[in-house]
């Protein structure tokens, strides 16, 4: 793949999502477009797909790459997933097969110099996927307080040293802003304590900034508002699946998948069903699956990775 961009878990993304000739697909998650290649050629010779992503760099991208062979069965949009509900119908995919989320970051954005998503990869603390919308990671580290950031870096890092970290931020721009992911980086580095001998080795700068980028990106709300657009959008005996990469979103892909499994949202209390909802969903996958040894030696990102699906029942 270009610039050594892997697609995780691709042959199961295909096997679970089942994409059929003349089937409308959509990926939610463009990224480096490995997946979307692979589910059109699962549905030659005549299946469409929409491929969204919020950051334009990647959609021009895949355009590039994949135009030539795909020609009008690739349809692209800039948009962020939690607008699915309005983009799909908007471009002809009103009803569809199949939807994929192939959630975090792409290996393009962890080696973008300007953006300062990569620890080892520097820049400027934007963090932003549309850098047209919303604020800078920068802008958040120079205005929140140390209660703030340490609730920050407690609900979307888990981080354990939160509040040594936050109080060690707000020492530190009073006397220069943070503005770059080498000074963040290495401030969290001497405060927070490295892994212990024996365990798989992890910057100790991880947690803070998954959830800087969690937070700038509104992840988690954008993450609950797109899968409950795709399941609206998906055909009876349609696929939807979701790859996640850490607990936070694996923890709102498992609930939905389940809420949606059981259909009834009455309170335990009462005895018989008045919401009336019925289920949605039928798990296809009851437990996440995972990667193999063998891909994560070759694409250690995939270390992390989660898969569920689900089918669209004809509730």
């Amino acid at each position: 793949m270009e610039l050594g961009h892997l697609p995780v878990l691709a042959d199961e993304v295909v096997t679970m999502l089942a994409p059929a000739p003349g089937s409308l697909q959509i990926d939610a998650t463009l990224g480096g477009g490995g997946h979307t290649e692979r589910i059109l050629g699962a549905t030659d010779p005549d299946g469409r797909l929409l491929g969204l992503d919020a950051d334009g760099a990647a959609v021009a991208r895949v355009d590039r790459r994949l135009r030539p062979r795909f020609g009008e069965r690739l349809v692209l949009r800039q948009s962020n997933f939690r607008q699915l509900g309005r983009v799909a119908p908007e471009a002809g995919f009103g009803a569809v097969d199949g939807c994929l989320f192939d959630l975090g970051l792409s290996s393009f954005q962890l080696a973008d110099a300007d953006r300062g998503f990569g620890i080892r990869t520097g820049g400027p603390l934007d963090m932003r996927f549309d850098t047209s919308r919303g604020v800078p990671a920068s802008d958040l580290l120079g205005s929140l307080d140390t209660a703030e950031l340490t609730a920050l870096f407690r609900r979307y890092g888990e981080e354990p040293y939160a509040p040594r970290i936050a109080r060690a931020i707000v020492a530190e721009r009073a006397a220069a802003p943070l503005r770059s992911a080498e000074e963040l980086a290495a401030l969290v580095e001497r405060v927070a304590p490295r892994t212990p001998p024996g365990r798989r080795p992890v910057h100790p700068a991880t947690r803070v900034f998954q959830a800087l980028r969690i937070a700038v990106n509104e992840e988690l709300d954008a993450l609950q508002e797109g899968l409950t657009a795709a399941l609206d959008l998906l055909r009876p005996g349609g696929r939807l699946v979701v790859l996640s990469y850490h607990s936070l979103e694996d923890r709102i892909v498992k609930r939905f998948f389940q809420q949606e499994r059981r259909g009834c949202v009455c309170p335990p209390e009462v005895p018989v069903c008045v919401c009336g909802r019925s289920p949605r969903l039928r798990l296809v996958t009851r437990r996440s699956v995972t990667s193999s040894p063998s891909e994560i030696a070759v694409n250690p990102r995939a270390r992390s990775a989660r898969l569920r699906a689900a089918e669209r029942l004809a509730a």
